[in-house]
């Protein structure tokens, strides 16, 4: 028996609790590993809360992301006692996921653990960490540098824009975090921001084109809020989008986009290749101060994660969420 969080389906919505759970419950897979810690994001908020329905059959042990030490294994390339980490592949939605002290994955979903990180570390990361610097190297690709002007960080106390502003910084950017959270000013400065800016001047439907300021951004948010951004981003910019936390409208135009050779880049982390996973964690192993990245964990038991999934969803909690599983 092992302890994990089971959503079930109950008449009006979903149901999380913490419950006992038989080995011989665990899904199909060939690696099955003892997890250490996962994390909780704004995805597993929507797994454990269903207010957005993501879940393909009950009962779901959410957690789309997991760090841990391999058990057992058929398959050649992973033995027992190989240090591993896995986000996505319908993790917490078709999947059994990471919000769990075990679980029964398919090896190719399966990242080494770097050498740089601890279990821990890599989940302080996780997915919003990882996909944070996904984001970075998007800008990268797309040619903008730091000498080009501001980049505008949306989302900013989440925990993708957490990590985003400590990247983007020690990279040599000068970056503007938005917030509805003016209290978190100084742990935003801390973590790199140049400013701050109310995330109310975005969030409501505005101009077309508007005055140009930004020479890229990242988005959180989506819907009017990554509308606003397109509209002030200058000639020839690019923005990475990998978030709905304001909705999953996009109700713009085409005018920036065609006037001032504007790019909009989708962000996934779910389904991204392996190489350019293992690119990204070999980046977030050199480009992430690690002090930095303490200062915005908080660290919480399968419990407490329960009771933390509706106040991530409304952006009550700041930084990273690490669940140790075995607390």
């Amino acid at each position: 028996m092992f302890q994990a969080i089971l959503v079930r389906q109950r008449e009006g919505g979903y149901a999380a609790r913490v419950e006992d759970v038989d080995m011989s419950s665990l899904p199909e897979g060939d690696v099955t590993v003892k997890v250490a810690c996962s994390t909780l994001n704004y995805k597993d908020g929507l797994l454990m809360t269903g207010r957005i329905p993501l879940i393909s059959h009950f009962p779901m042990v959410p957690g789309i992301d997991l760090a841990g030490t391999v058990e057992a294994s058929t398959h050649p390339d992973w033995k027992p006692g190989d240090q591993v980490l896995v986000n996505g592949f319908g993790l917490g939605e078709r999947h059994w996921g990471g919000l769990a002290q075990w679980a029964r994955v398919k090896s190719e979903w399966l990242v080494r653990l770097p050498a740089a990180f601890t279990p821990r570390q890599a989940m302080a990361i996780g997915t919003a960490g990882y996909a944070a610097m996904l984001c970075v190297m998007t800008l990268e690709r797309h040619g903008v540098r730091p000498d080009d002007g501001e980049i505008l960080v949306t989302g900013a106390s989440g925990g993708v824009g957490s990590v985003a502003i400590a990247l983007l910084s020690r990279l040599g950017y000068r970056v503007i975090a938005s917030t509805g959270r003016p209290q978190e000013r100084a742990y935003l400065e801390a973590l790199g921001a140049s400013g701050l800016i109310d995330r109310a001047t975005l969030a409501a439907p505005g101009a077309p084109l508007q005055e140009e300021r930004w020479a890229g951004a990242i988005d959180t948010v989506g819907s009017h809020t990554l509308v606003n951004v397109a509209a002030q981003v200058r000639y020839g910019g690019a923005i990475a989008a990998t978030g709905l936390a304001q909705g999953v409208d996009l109700p713009a135009t085409v005018l920036p986009f065609v006037l001032r050779n504007l790019a909009l880049y989708g962000v996934d982390s779910v389904l991204a290749p392996q190489a350019l996973r293992r690119q990204a964690w070999e980046r977030l192993a050199r480009d992430l101060d690690p002090l930095l990245l303490e200062s915005m964990v908080r660290e919480v038991g399968l419990h407490e994660a329960v009771d933390l999934a509706p106040q991530i969803l409304d952006g009550r909690v700041r930084g990273r969420v690490l669940v140790d599983v075995w607390k």
